[in-house]
């Protein structure tokens, strides 16, 4: 199990020891909220923050864009050190256009991953299979951290797995919203191979949070 903290919850006035005890940890990945305040009712970070995390960390940077423009700034978040960028099926109203991103990013070198709000049909997400190397289920509405897991996520989580494995296929399953040691294991029996946790990780210690969720 991949387990990816949420900065969101990070504690901004300590972040270099934060990220050495996420470093410290077993925690692999870094993921990187990113919400423009139109998609959803938030507003949080750019490029140039992500920049920052980059000189900060050599851990993987897992970028999720909740943003109604993801075309626009997919090289932006690119060029400032993502080695994910994963977007919104909801932001693109055409097939063509979201596979063409897809395709674009992996041009870069990059992993690239689509994500579906919780409710969103997870039929929408069927002809990407073999586009994306990571499916983001939010299990909770996504623009805030703290809040509850949608017990409903974990049919979605394996309905998805029983997709890929149809389809021969590896993908990461991610799953971002509510998750704890509970929610985790529920998550990881129903398929999912990579965890987001924000408020979790960062208010309680962050080595045995991060332990207990794998």
């Amino acid at each position: 199990m991949i387990i990816s903290p949420s900065v969101l919850s990070m504690d901004y006035s300590r972040m270099n020891e934060q990220i050495k005890e996420l470093e410290a940890s077993d925690a692999e990945w870094i993921h990187f909220d990113v919400m423009d305040g139109h998609f959803v009712p938030n507003l949080t970070f750019g490029p140039d923050i992500l920049k920052g995390f980059r000189k900060a960390t050599n851990l993987y940077l897992d970028v999720h864009v909740m943003i109604e423009n993801p075309v626009f700034f997919a090289d932006r978040f690119l060029a400032a050190g993502a080695d994910n960028y994963t977007f919104h099926e909801e932001a693109l109203i055409h097939k063509e256009d979201i596979k063409k991103l897809a395709a674009h990013i992996h041009e870069q070198g990059k992993s690239c991953g689509l994500s579906i709000k919780p409710g969103t049909p997870l039929e929408y997400l069927k002809p990407y299979l073999h586009d994306f190397d990571l499916f983001l289920i939010m299990s909770v509405e996504p623009g805030f951290g703290g809040q509850k897991f949608i017990p409903a996520s974990a049919v979605r989580i394996h309905t998805l797995r029983t997709w890929l494995n149809e389809e021969g296929l590896k993908s990461h399953i991610e799953v971002d919203g509510g998750i704890n040691a509970e929610t985790a294991k529920i998550c990881r029996e129903a398929g999912a191979d990579v965890l987001v946790a924000g408020s979790y990780v960062f208010k309680n210690d962050i080595r045995e949070a991060v332990k207990s969720l794998e």
